[in-house]
């Protein structure tokens, strides 16, 4: 087996908590705070500390804007979460192909 691809894993996105956050963005323009917690039931403190690192990150961006005078907070991947998602993705792949039994 060879350790090298598993030393080139973006430690952001590898946490189980972000890569779930990362995985439902990728599949959605756009999610709103209360859709991602839901749907990964994550409490608001848990995923507001997840989005801020990937927003820290470039990988995330956050609007807020109101809608039936309430507050909203939406979340989507940059085109830099984007291509980091799916380099993440193929090096799983990979990882995955070179340790698969013969």
């Amino acid at each position: 087996m060879n350790p090298a691809p598993f030393l080139q894993l973006d430690r952001v996105i590898h946490e189980k908590g972000r890569l779930a956050i990362m995985a439902m963005l990728a599949a959605s323009p756009e999610l709103s705070f209360t859709e991602l917690r839901d749907a990964l039931s994550l409490t608001d403190g848990n995923l507001s500390t997840h989005v801020r690192t990937l927003q820290e990150e470039g990988l995330v961006s956050v609007a807020k804007s109101f809608q039936n005078n309430r507050p909203l907070t939406t979340c989507s991947l940059t085109p830099a979460g984007r291509k980091a998602f799916a380099e993440y993705i193929a090096l799983l792949e990979q990882i995955v192909r070179q340790n698969k039994p013969k």
